[in-house]
């Protein structure tokens, strides 16, 4: 699966008595369909994950995959603290046509977290997932962080594609990037212009265009309407290695300068059009726009998602437009003072 590009990762609203609001989980997945986002992740930090149980977490994997366009890359958190528990997410994800698993690691035995202990977790995830599984180094929320010699371990394996890293170290994805850059080079699907092949286009495609019309009706006269047989899907192959993806938005410029095939940013949920013109400035080879771009968001960007949390960026979102509503217990919601704070952040950067 082809890593380019900016992705959201998206929240989980949530009612005022903390059920799932899955019309608004829909609603987003549409917007964010419309956007010009490389794709979504769903259920990592930003979805409050851990906030849910596993029938909570089935659901939500399955109505936001119903409502993302088949174009957009769906990326699973999956991440659970047995590779059993992990697996069966996986499998959920798999049923509900995702093109990949984000698998944190297990952080409630952290002290046995040996590097021997991590890296079974892994591979034995990564033996039996029926999707490409992605790396998640997100030292802010497990105690401790993967090491790079153990990435470049285990990017030698065929079913890891690549690297969540919300270190926010520029430094750290720079060595990342040069660690594994002896991977194996993986040959993915992708369109005519290189963008990534979904499961969910490819599925579309195997899908009958109309209705069976039967041979007594066509005798009888009977007129039934039907679809026109839908065109063929075009694709090519691109060779692509390991994968690293930037988790903060206040360094994606300089992570993309240092090698990184893209990002997955919680900002981008209450902001994707401000995100994705960093990348698209950068694609374009106009650096001096793509730092612009990259100041542009640097100051929402550090205090919504890097002081404010969960709940800061569920009232961003509501103020531009997509629902994030209340968090679940025990996060708080924010004051009022709090919320004309990010108001006057986001003043500039509407969507």
């Amino acid at each position: 699966m082809l890593m380019e590009g900016i992705f959201a990762a998206v929240t989980t609203p949530f009612y005022p008595d903390e059920r799932i609001y899955f019309r608004k989980i829909e609603a987003n997945m549409a917007r964010y369909s419309r956007s010009l986002l490389a794709g979504m992740a769903v259920l990592g930090s930003t979805g409050e994950a851990v906030m849910l149980d596993d029938s909570e977490a089935t659901e939500v994997l399955k109505v936001a995959a119903e409502a993302t366009a088949p174009g957009k890359v769906l990326i699973a958190g999956v991440g659970r603290e047995s590779v059993r528990g992990t697996l069966a997410l996986a499998e959920v994800a798999a049923r509900s046509r995702y093109d990949a698993v984000m698998v944190r690691p297990p952080s409630y035995y952290a002290g046995q977290m040996t590097s021997a202990a991590v890296l079974s977790y892994f591979r034995s995830i990564a033996d039996c997932s029926p999707l490409p599984v992605v790396l998640y180094d997100v030292p802010k929320f497990v105690p401790y962080q993967l090491p790079i010699e153990l990435v470049a371990e285990l990017a030698a394996h065929p079913n890891i594609i690549g690297i969540k890293d919300s270190s926010g170290s520029v430094e750290r994805i720079a060595r990342q990037v040069a660690a594994t850059r002896g991977a194996p080079q993986r040959s993915v699907t992708v369109t005519p212009v290189f963008e990534a092949v979904t499961a969910r286009m490819l599925g579309a495609k195997a899908e009958p265009a109309g209705s069976f019309v039967s041979a007594g009706d066509l005798a009888g006269g009977v007129a039934l309407a039907s679809a026109p047989p839908a065109p063929a899907l075009k694709t090519r192959t691109k060779e692509v290695g390991f994968q690293v993806l930037c988790g903060s938005g206040s360094t994606v410029c300089e992570s993309l300068q240092a090698g990184a095939s893209g990002a997955i940013l919680a900002l981008a949920a209450c902001a994707p059009q401000a995100c994705t013109e960093i990348y698209l400035a950068w694609k374009d080879h106009d650096l001096k726009l793509a730092e612009e771009k990259q100041q542009r968001i640097a100051a929402a960007n550090q205090r919504i998602v890097g002081s404010l949390g969960i709940a800061g960026l569920k009232y961003a979102c509501d103020f531009n437009g997509f629902f994030g509503g209340r968090t679940r217990a025990p996060l708080l919601p924010i004051p009022a003072e709090q919320k004309a704070e990010i108001e006057s952040l986001l003043a500039e950067i509407r969507n």
